[in-house]
Formats: structure tokens, sequence, C-alpha cells
């Protein structure tokens, strides 16, 4: 279980096929202090670190599945590019965000930037099938950022980036036609699922 807040900016430092695709990621994490084993949210991704070091910079490696190729962006990785890390929950942390599982439901992409004052407004197209749990004001995870919904029209809908949040994560380097993770609000979810009930 995850948050949304970004805790570190990794960088992809190497790619490898096998029978998955197995990605070594740089960190600012002390990996003295990572179990093999531990979840860390990779742009919104639950995945499992399955080796980690020090040198020459600490480091974590994860493998990733056909299946979870298939339904997020990280198909889409290359060596070099920094993403956005989160490590999972413990008993006692701040809830800053708000509760994020760390399973993608689908791939959203980038329409449109503009400047608003000191902020980026990024307007977003859901997938078809998500869009109904998208909600003013509401909750949503992209590349595993919480993050909270400005306005919706259709498919679209907008979001307003503070230059602390550009700083601290990749939304600095947002770009149209990007493809990003995106984890729907699950109370979002849960009220739709009760609706058909209804």
């Amino acid at each position: 279980m995850f948050t949304g807040i970004v805790t570190d900016m990794g960088e992809i430092l190497a790619l490898e096929q096998r029978g998955d695709l197995r990605a070594r990621i740089g960190t600012g994490y002390d990996t003295t202090r990572i179990d093999i084993g531990a979840s860390i949210a990779c742009e919104g991704v639950c995945l499992t670190v399955i080796d980690l070091g020090t040198t020459p910079r600490n480091w974590f490696d994860v493998e990733i599945s056909a299946e979870t190729v298939s339904k997020t962006n990280l198909g889409g990785w290359a060596v070099g590019r920094r993403i956005n890390l989160e490590r999972a929950l413990k008993v006692g942390d701040e809830l800053g965000g708000h509760i994020v599982s760390g399973h993608v439901d689908g791939v959203a992409e980038v329409v449109a930037t503009r400047p608003e004052g000191d902020s980026l407004r990024v307007t977003f197209r859901a997938p078809h099938d998500l869009a109904k749990f998208i909600a003013p004001k509401g909750s949503i995870c992209l590349n595993g950022t919480s993050l909270t919904v400005n306005e919706v029209d259709g498919r679209d809908f907008g979001i307003n980036f503070i230059p602390h949040t550009q700083k601290v994560t990749t939304w600095g380097s947002v770009a149209v036609a990007d493809l990003v993770n995106l984890e729907v609000d699950t109370m979002a979810r849960y009220v739709a699922r009760l609706r058909e009930w209804g």
C-alpha cells in the first residue's frame, strides 16, 4: 500500500529482456535498509525488489511481467529515464496523499499543457472505461503521484501541478503525447460498483 507521495526520483540504469523485463533502478534510498522482496512503487506500479547494491551508487533490481508491460507505460522505459519512486507504507507513516495500491488501471495520454501562474495545468485523456471513475475534486494517481482533479470534460480531465510538485517529481518535464500510468481512486470504484447493484 502507498500514498502517492513521491519520495525519490530514480533513474533507469539498465534494462534486460529475459523471460520478463528486468530493470536496474538507481535511487537515493539507502539500499542497506531495503529488504529483498520489498515493494516499491515505480511510476505508480508496485514492483518487487529482487536484488540490490550500493556501488557505484545505490540501486535495486525489479522484474516486470509481460502483463504489467502491456497495461502500463513501463514498456517505454529507456536507460537514463527518471521515474517517480515511493516505498511501501509502514504502520505509523503519515498518510499525506490517498490510499494507492500500485495496481495500475490503465494508461492516460497528455493532450495539452499550459502555464497557469507559477503552476502548470495539464490536460489528460483517460481510457473510455476508466473515465467514469474520475470526478472533479476527486483523487487520482498518475505515475505514482497522488493528485486532485480540477475539472472533467468527458474523457478529458485537468490537473494543476504546483512548482514544488514539478521540482520533486518527474512532472517538471511532462510533454504532450506522454503516456502516464493511471490508478483510479479505490473509493470511486466501489461507489460505481454499488450504483450498479442499486
